[in-house]
Formats: C-alpha cells, sequence, structure tokens
C-alpha cells in the first residue's frame, strides 16, 4: 500500500461507515476530522476530502453489489477521489462500454486506486467508478506547474478505449449534481480549509515565539487577529452543520456562507502571516512558505461571487438572520 493509502486508511478507520451523516453530531464529527487533517497537511486534506466525497456517493447512489464491494475496498486499503472536470475539446464519453477522452484537475492522479469520473449520456451526467489498476489512465503532468499544492498530484488524465461495463455505473444520471449534497459537498473543503487557516495561527505562533518577538505588541496584536479569523472561519462550519439537519431552507445558504467566511479570512491570515514572519516566510525551507502557497491555491476554489450572491439573496429573504 502507497503512503497515501496507508494514510488515507488510517484516517479511515476514524471516520468509521462512508455513509452520509445521519445528524448534526455525526456531520460535525466528520467535519472536525477534515479540519484537523486541514491543519496538518493541505494537499492530504484535499485528497482525503475527494476520498470521503467518493465514497459518501457511492454510498448513496450505489446498489448493495456496489456498496458491499465498495466497504470491502475501502478495508483493503482503496482510496478514491472524484474527477468532474472536463477536459476542454476531449470530453469524458462512454460509448458501448468503451471509455474514451479525458479529466482535467484529477486530484491525486497516479496516488489513487480508484476514481468517479463523470460522462454526458443522453439522461444527464453519469457516474463510473474506475478500478485505476484496471482502467489506468494516461497521466500528463505537463499542466501542473503551480507555486501550491504540488503535492495534491492534481493532473490531466486520458483514456482510450479502457472498459467500463454497466456494473461500473453508479445511480442514475444527473444524481452527481443532485441537491442538495452537489452544493453541501462545498462544507467538506471548507472544513479543510479552515483547518488551512488554523495551521497559519500555529506556524505565525509558533515562529515569533521562537524568535522571541511574540511579546512586541505589534506582532501580540496580529497574533490575536489571526486567533480571530481562524476562530471566525470554525464558527461558520459549525454553524451550517448545526442547521443542516435543522432547516432545510437555510442548509444552502449556511454552506455558502462557509465558504465565503473561511475565503475572507484565509486571505486575511495570510495576509497577516507575511506581515509577521516578513521575509523569511517566503524562503522555501520556512514551514510557512508551503502552508501560504498551498492555502492560497486550495482558497480559490470556483464561484466566490455565485456564493455571496446566494448568501446576500438569503438575507434578503429572511432565511438567514444574525443570532447568537
Amino acid at each position: 500500500m502507497s503512503g497515501l493509502r496507508a494514510r488515507i486508511a488510517a484516517l479511515d478507520s476514524e471516520r468509521g461507515a462512508p455513509d452520509d451523516p445521519s445528524d448534526a453530531a455525526a456531520l460535525l464529527s466528520l467535519l472536525r476530522l477534515l479540519y484537523r487533517v486541514g491543519r496538518a497537511d493541505l494537499p492530504l486534506g484535499r485528497l482525503f476530502e475527494g476520498h470521503v466525497d467518493a465514497t459518501q456517493i457511492v454510498a448513496r447512489y450505489g446498489d448493495p453489489a456496489q456498496r458491499a464491494a465498495l466497504s470491502s475496498a475501502v478495508r483493503a486499503g482503496a482510496a478514491l477521489g472524484v474527477w468532474n472536470a472536463d477536459l476542454p475539446g476531449e470530453p469524458l464519453r462512454l460509448d458501448h462500454g468503451r471509455l474514451s477522452g479525458g479529466k482535467s484537475f484529477a486530484s491525486g492522479a497516479g496516488l489513487l486506486s480508484h476514481a468517479l469520473v463523470t460522462v454526458e449520456t443522453v439522461g444527464g451526467r453519469q457516474l463510473v467508478l474506475l478500478d485505476l489498476a484496471a482502467a489506468p489512465p494516461a497521466i500528463d503532468r505537463g499542466v501542473w506547474h503551480v507555486v501550491g499544492m504540488q503535492r495534491s498530484e492534481t493532473h490531466v488524465v486520458r483514456w482510450h478505449g479502457a472498459s467500463a461495463g454497466a456494473a461500473t455505473l453508479i445511480g442514475a444520471p444527473d444524481d452527481y449534481v443532485r441537491e442538495p449534497w452537489f452544493s453541501g459537498g462545498a462544507l467538506r473543503f471548507a472544513a479543510v480549509q479552515a483547518g488551512g487557516v488554523a495551521r497559519v495561527v500555529d506556524q505565525v505562533r509558533d515562529h515569533l515565539v521562537t524568535a522571541g518577538r511574540a511579546a512586541d505588541p505589534h506582532q501580540a496584536g496580529r497574533l490575536a487577529r489571526l486567533y480571530a479569523l481562524a476562530e471566525q472561519a470554525a464558527a461558520a462550519v459549525r454553524r451550517a452543520a448545526a442547521g443542516w439537519f435543522a432547516d432545510a431552507d437555510a442548509r444552502l445558504p449556511l454552506v455558502a456562507a462557509a465558504r465565503c467566511a473561511v475565503y475572507a479570512t484565509g486571505g486575511e491570515a495570510l495576509s497577516l502571516a507575511q506581515e509577521a514572519v516578513g521575509v523569511q516566510a517566503l524562503f522555501l525551507d520556512h514551514p510557512l512558505a508551503a502552508t501560504i502557497t498551498d492555502l492560497a491555491m486550495y482558497l480559490r476554489q470556483p464561484g466566490p461571487d455565485t456564493q455571496r450572491m446566494l448568501v446576500g439573496a438569503a438575507v434578503a429573504a429572511g432565511v438567514l438572520r444574525p443570532a447568537l
């Protein structure tokens, strides 16, 4: 078993069953695990969140045989991901049981054992679960030249006539984009990102304490603000978790609000961290350097303006109200 798969297997043993959380306490427990992983290792958090997403999708939409096969594979150390982003000009197609085409932004390419991919069908977007040992893609590593999240191994993948029989189809067309799970799943990566904000606080604190600069009043003020930002990010995730089961109308606006909060607090935390540590934070051998670039990259999830519009509309409609 690869090092990544061993780490995911260890985290899976803490998570328990791959099913969707059944109540607020179970959801919060999962989000706290994702938060802790993001606080320790953001690229691992990105890949583990994808694994959780994939296993929940199979548990939600798979038939009994597929769910049993998933459980067996996970117990054996399988690591899954979801590869949904279409490759421009080469969309992935399924024709008479054969896959051809590609996906971009395929995180974990070369590391994962299984991938859930989407293909366009007459009925809509269809999920296909691939054993990557049986249907290995060609991996193009020439695109992922980025300053952060390099270890997520996010590449372009292509298949040329790979076998994908009916048994690999998960659920019905368009199950993948079914709400509230499609948009609501963003709460998982928001939890990982919030853990990344806490990691910034940890590393700035450690640097200042080691350098004997934590008592400087300006640095103490920065540490106080960093703590407040990390708390804001975590509180928004907790609030969305509590509201998921309590108010069906508010659940997706609360997830959007959590995304907005983590995006805003993460951006400010990165700026403050560089002010506090100075040029040392940009040296490759400084622990904060990787965190800064990893979190900056990971925060750039698509559609931040759309999330703010959703939150604003929910406030205008009285669906979201400030409360203590």
